[in-house]
């Protein structure tokens, strides 16, 4: 075993410091030690190598740095009690104190506490995982404040135009690039912001295999599950009711009406394993009682391409997802939305009011949209009301109340 770990702490030495990284203002504290957590293939590993390039940079040098990746297959038989073994075959080679980075570390059980120990020994440490129990209270209580947690998502826009060496200008709106900006955002809000998506061809059979990834080896052989028709389903349903407040009872019925028999308590489980994948997140109604908070929410997919696997007519449903993810890192733990007697998709306490939709050119789309606003925004202050679409543009002045109509491509590039 001390073979193998030698020769991959050498090997990753020689080659990390010569990889092509197209950085990402994630704004890692270099003092800190870090649980970098999210979904498979969103550039976890490169935001490994980013830090990694960072540090030699600023003087670190090259024998001081370890990266192992758990999922190598060289190490498909260590364990827990093989952890030791990597700072004895560090010390075996460099006289040095290293600087650790695991990628990938549950898959090995029992990680923790050899992680705990190392920090309490004043090792600079980052790990990086796909599995969002590395976020659970069992695991703060453990690594004892150790840790700062950085969560990862696919590519913003903006990340995705900056990828391709898209850099956003003053006066975008004016400028020829922006035909350039909008041929990219085609591109991005039909298949999703995954890094590593622009190499392939055939998209879709990539987003389905990173699905068949999450499904397959983080859910189903992860919690061992009996009935992974009956999972697929669910998910199938979720995205399905993208838009949609769900409840465990509808989903239930939904799937039972299959001739596919699922309990309430194995249902809720199957939510908390897809949320714990990081496929989805949820949004709670603001206007909920504290009882209904949990049992009913709204459900999206944390990367809208991946909708593509499970539905034909996609394009609403992923332009709301999409906005629903930048609302998430823009206001983390600080949005809703609205179920009353108007439905407004979005609600930023004290901010912001949105819909979306895909097309305003319908009268009654119009007016459903404009009404359910206005209506809010009565009950609810707020300093802007939006409407975000895939193209259309507007500013409506109505009922003292001024309504702006963007297209998603300016929104998430914060061009007003």
């Amino acid at each position: 075993m001390k073979n193998n770990i030698k020769k991959i702490i050498i090997e990753h030495q020689e080659f990390i410091s010569k990889i092509p990284v197209v950085s990402r203002n994630l704004n890692l504290e270099f003092t800190a030690n870090y649980i970098i957590t999210g979904q498979r293939r969103t550039g976890k590993t490169y935001l490994l190598y980013q830090y990694i390039q960072q540090l030699l940079k600023n003087g670190v040098e090259q024998k001081e740095i370890v990266y192992i990746n758990f999922e190598d297959e060289r190490l498909l038989e260590f364990t827990v009690t093989d952890f030791d073994k990597i700072i004895e075959s560090y010390n075996e080679l460099f006289n040095l104190k290293p600087i650790l980075f695991f990628d990938e570390i549950q898959n090995i059980p029992g990680w923790q506490n050899y992680a705990r120990r190392l920090a309490d020994s004043n090792y600079k440490i980052l790990i990086t995982g796909s599995n969002a129990q590395m976020l659970s209270s069992e695991m703060a209580t453990t690594l004892g404040g150790r840790f700062l947690v950085k969560e990862m998502d696919t590519f913003s826009f903006e990340e995705y135009l900056m990828f391709q060496g898209i850099t956003i200008e003053p006066h975008l709106s004016y400028s020829e690039k922006r035909f350039e900006v909008q041929r990219i955002f085609e591109d991005y809000f039909y298949y999703g912001g995954f890094p590593e998506l622009h190499k392939y061809v055939n998209k879709q059979e990539y987003l389905n295999t990173i699905f068949q990834k999450i499904f397959l080896g983080d859910i189903i052989a992860r919690h061992q599950i009996r009935n992974p028709y009956a999972l697929r389903l669910m998910i199938k349903k979720l995205a399905e009711s993208t838009m949609d407040e769900v409840s465990f009872n509808r989903v239930k019925n939904i799937i039972q009406s299959t001739g596919v028999q699922v309990g309430t308590s194995t249902l809720i489980e199957y939510f908390s394993y897809i949320e714990d994948s990081f496929l989805i997140r949820s949004l709670q109604n603001y206007k909920s009682k504290i009882t209904e908070r949990e049992t009913k929410k709204k459900y999206y997919f944390r990367d809208h391409g991946l909708l593509k696997l499970f539905l034909t007519d996609t394009e609403s449903f992923q332009l709301e997802t999409i906005v629903f993810n930048e609302l998430s890192k823009r206001f983390p733990g600080n949005l809703y939305y609205l179920k009353d007697n108007y439905e407004i998709d979005f609600y930023v306490p004290e901010k912001m009011l949105i819909q979306v939709a895909f097309k305003m050119n319908d009268s009654k789309t119009r007016e459903r949209e404009l009404s359910a606003l206005l209506k809010a925004s009565i009950n609810y202050k707020v300093e802007k009301l939006i409407i975000i679409t895939y193209f259309q543009e507007e500013i409506i002045n109505q009922e003292d109340k001024q309504i702006t109509i963007i297209p998603a491509w300016k929104w998430l590039l914060n061009i007003e």
